[in-house]
């Protein structure tokens, strides 16, 4: 059974909330995507606990954390997951990031080479195409903001009559938490649709830096996954340690879409990095 305890700390600035398992066990950090939180872990954390410590963090504007007015970048939510990893006294944690989170965990490994084992990345948008003249068409970014605002004005049954048609296969365990974020975030996580910073970060340069194993989770692009093959490939010219493994039938939530397939993976790749952090300290 899980049981989570929960707590917040001031991370560069922000007030973050989080769930914790705890125990004397490696620590892993999960972070969520737009509109989602912490708690949407939660099938994941069950699955985990008894091997991890495993850490789910509500983002700024996110959950039961704070929602700053402005700085809705992602330098400053990679900057706020480092300090949020710094102040709970996280030794090297594996950080599993979707989507959003994904991308972040990207950024702040770039930022912090020395913070993460390593980074898992399920379906991140890519945005280290950013300054190419096709990225993030405005169509999209459109759409994308329509759907954060449109959330604000459904009830309960309105979600879940949503969640039922598109999502036939989620178990029931993703219900609850899934509804419950979009009655919590702010507004204001809608600047995250276009981030002030995405251009003038160089992610070229920033993925060079990062040095840690990587783990990209792709979806499959015939049920809308946010990167391609195309952009996979871009991303490892710079990151080439970068593993990546395709669930197939699986949508931008893989988790949710494929929970059992999903999991064994990233069962394999923490078996894998604990085997290589034992053989390293022999």
């Amino acid at each position: 059974m899980l049981n989570l305890i929960s707590g917040d700390v001031v991370a560069d600035g922000t007030k973050l909330h989080y769930y914790r398992s705890g125990g004397e066990k490696p620590p892993l950090v999960c972070v969520h995507g737009i509109t989602d939180d912490g708690l949407c872990w939660a099938p994941v954390a069950e699955a985990l606990c008894g091997e991890f410590d495993v850490i789910l963090v509500d983002m700024r504007g996110h959950g039961r954390s704070e929602a700053p007015e402005d700085g809705y970048t992602l330098e400053k939510m990679a900057r706020e997951l480092a300090g949020l990893i710094q102040a709970l006294g996280l030794e090297k944690p594996v950080i599993l990031g979707h989507s959003m989170g994904a991308i972040a965990t990207l950024t702040l490994a770039g930022l912090f080479p020395e913070l993460p084992s390593a980074i898992l990345l399920e379906d991140p948008p890519a945005f280290w195409r950013s300054q190419e003249d096709d990225f993030g068409r405005a169509q999209n970014r459109n759409s994308l903001e329509d759907w954060i605002y449109s959330n604000k004005r459904k009830t309960w049954d309105d979600l879940l009559a949503e969640l039922r048609t598109n999502n036939p296969t989620w178990s029931e365990a993703e219900v609850k938490p899934w509804i419950d974020s979009k009655h919590l975030f702010s507004l204001k996580i809608a600047a995250l649709v276009n981030p002030a910073d995405l251009v003038s970060i160089n992610f070229p340069s920033l993925v060079r830096r990062i040095s840690c194993p990587a783990l990209f989770i792709s979806a499959d692009p015939k049920c809308g996954a946010a990167s391609g093959e195309d952009d996979i490939a871009r991303l490892k010219v710079g990151l080439p340690q970068l593993q990546v493994v395709q669930i197939p039938g699986a949508g931008h939530s893989i988790r949710r879409d494929q929970f059992d397939r999903y999991m064994a993976v990233v069962r394999q790749a923490l078996v894998e990095l604990q085997a290589k952090e034992k053989s390293a300290a022999r």
